[in-house]
């Protein structure tokens, strides 16, 4: 089993190519309602149009949704509202559920924001660590091991089978586990999308 904290280099977001497959739209291009519908899903937004010194770049994946604003704004509606007040699940094992996607698909972008918020929401340095491992680590509650299998037989069969969904049972109410479901679904599906058009980022190494 890995140990200690998991190691990245953040430093390109971008697959390796010189152009990426699919060029986002820069921040300054955007129009009116292009910057209305999307700074709405940031959860500072007036830190980017400060204009001073200091302001932090758009993140780029932003400038990729720009794109399609109405398909974005209705993707991100969606994500908002699984880590929002109507949220059921706990935001931990959300954010556990969405690293082990991430990992599993090698979407080193998402893999890089969650994992900053896992550690918020509650996730230990060696949990982290332990997200490469998956299920069969020893430091998984049952709890967290049904989630993580439930992420895995998403991705390798498409349906949580009969063992799993018993154990994601005896820990959730019906609610819990259908959100959990959508977010596995949910952010496989965005993991799919960012490595397709080039939002790579670089995965950890385990140490």
């Amino acid at each position: 089993m890995a140990s200690g904290r998991v190691q990245w280099n953040n430093a390109s977001q971008m697959t390796p190519s010189s152009q990426p497959r699919l060029v986002p739209v820069p921040f300054s291009e955007w129009d009116d309602h292009t910057r209305a519908t999307l700074l709405s899903h940031l959860r500072r937004p007036e830190l980017y149009l400060s204009g001073g010194p200091d302001v932090p770049p758009m993140p780029v994946v932003l400038e990729l949704f720009a794109h399609h604003v109405a398909l974005s704004e209705t993707f991100l509606a969606f994500t908002d509202l699984m880590a929002g007040d109507q949220s059921m699940l706990e935001p931990r094992v959300r954010e556990l559920a969405i690293l082990r996607v991430a990992w599993r698909t090698g979407s080193g972008y998402e893999w890089n924001q969650h994992y900053r918020m896992g550690g918020d929401e509650g996730l230990s340095d060696v949990q982290l660590a332990a997200v490469p491992d998956g299920p069969t680590s020893a430091v998984w509650t049952p709890m967290e091991r049904a989630v993580l299998t439930a992420a895995d037989e998403m991705i390798d069969q498409f349906v949580v089978s009969d063992k799993t969904w018993a154990a994601l049972t005896s820990s959730f109410e019906a609610a819990p586990i259908f959100e959990l479901l959508f977010v596995i679904g949910g952010y496989l599906c965005l993991a799919a999308v960012l490595n397709s058009i080039g939002l790579r980022g670089n995965m950890p190494e385990a140490s």
